[in-house]
């Protein structure tokens, strides 16, 4: 569904899109390729017709299904089934996915066996957010005791975001980066406000603020990936990137943490953020939002910085759907028609289902931008077509 000139948005029409694209075009691809009915977990090394190519299983793909399926549970159609694919990711990572540390792996085999040692902080943010969910789904006590355990675990070490593992993102040293704050601001939030566990929803707003203060710059209209642990001039290029799919991601993130706070300022702050991110990612030639930019035109400290890549786009999509229920502004219509047109026209597989994840900066798909995370994952996509649908429904409920 493309929009013609000039036409208005029909956001009934919409929702029913996407409701049809979630179930018959996203959904069956897991689950026709990918589902590891013998070992549990998804297989997430697969191509885009979903041919597998390892048995790997890499634990950032796997807490991230976890969560997709949960939620698919608990919050778009309470279907068993769905409970029935999360319980083997959920007992697999109890089982398997922590050494002795109560370090979550980067990735295991197929068996279960280490692969990969610990190397991310964010395999605990997606563990965590996945486990998290499961919990809420079903009440498994164990779920919700890892998730805390992690929680315990990662929140004095964010103390010095400098120092952090991040695989595939690592940090420049001597900066601080956006990226790790934002997901655990926002893991940290749902865990806290599921489990009541007041010093978790604390932390959260101290990385909510951390961003708002600290790396969204109102002067420049811009919030900047990396800063620089010691005041300086922004004279460099690591200084002066920013990632606007980021930006748009951690607005929604921090408009949920703000709206249980009750920080309507902070609220009107971030949608501001989205709507700067779009105009200044934008590529005006070829259509699409860029992954990285520089603030004048220098070359981003970022990987593939012209592609054009799902998950911006997708978070776009239910940004600007949000944005556009809490403001009513021209502008969020405007952008929803500009970005939906040109997702929807470039990214969806009409041969295999799915989407493809990866496409160079004239809309072909190419191949994945990051060899150390050689994965097609379930995420970003259903993930945000089902806040998408549950923000369509209130739309609909306010319009009428």
């Amino acid at each position: 569904m493309l929009f013609q000139d000039s036409e208005e948005i029909n956001f009934d029409q919409i929702l029913e899109f996407y409701k049809h694209h979630l179930h018959q075009k996203i959904l069956p691809f897991w689950l026709n390729h990918c589902i590891d009915h013998r070992n549990g977990g998804i297989n997430n090394c697969v191509r885009d017709d979903g041919k597998l190519l390892s048995t790997d299983k890499y634990l950032w793909s796997q807490g991230r299904a976890l969560w997709v399926f949960s939620h698919l549970y608990n919050a778009h159609d309470n279907d068993l089934k769905w409970l029935n694919i999360a319980k083997p990711i959920a007992e697999m990572l109890l089982e398997y996915g922590r050494n002795d540390k109560g370090e979550w792996f980067y990735s295991i085999k197929g068996d279960g066996s280490p692969a990969q040692q610990p190397q991310s902080i964010y395999v605990d943010a997606f563990c965590t957010y996945g486990l998290t969910e499961f919990a809420k789904a079903t009440g498994d006590k164990k779920a919700l005791k890892a998730a805390q355990e992690t929680f315990e675990r990662v929140s004095p070490i964010l103390e010095d975001p400098s120092s952090l593992m991040t695989l595939p993102h690592p940090i420049p040293k001597g900066f601080q980066a956006h990226g790790p704050i934002m997901i655990f601001a926002h893991v940290f939030h749902e865990l806290g406000v599921y489990s009541n566990n007041l010093d978790a929803i604390e932390k959260s707003l101290e990385l909510a603020n951390q961003i708002m203060t600290l790396h969204v710059d109102q002067e420049r209209e811009v919030l900047f990936e990396f800063i620089p642990k010691q005041d300086s001039s922004l004279d460099g290029n690591t200084e002066k990137t920013f990632i606007p799919g980021h930006a748009i991601e951690s607005m929604w993130f921090m408009e949920k943490i703000y709206r249980y706070h009750e920080t309507h300022e902070k609220i009107e702050l971030a949608m501001e953020v989205i709507r700067w991110h779009l105009e200044k990612g934008w590529d005006s030639k070829f259509g699409g939002l860029f992954l990285a930019c520089h603030l004048e035109n220098g070359k981003p400290a970022w990987h593939s910085p012209q592609s054009k890549i799902w998950w911006p786009h997708t978070e776009s999509i239910q940004s600007l759907l949000l944005a556009y229920l809490i403001t009513g502004a021209e502008w969020t219509k405007m952008w929803f028609r500009k970005i939906h047109d040109y997702t929807f026209s470039h990214f969806p597989n009409p041969k295999n289902g799915e989407w493809f994840h990866n496409l160079d900066r004239k809309g072909n798909p190419s191949p994945p931008y990051l060899e150390t995370l050689p994965v097609k994952d379930p995420f970003h996509l259903p993930r945000a077509l089902m806040y998408s649908i549950n923000i369509l429904k209130q739309i609909s409920t306010q319009n009428s």
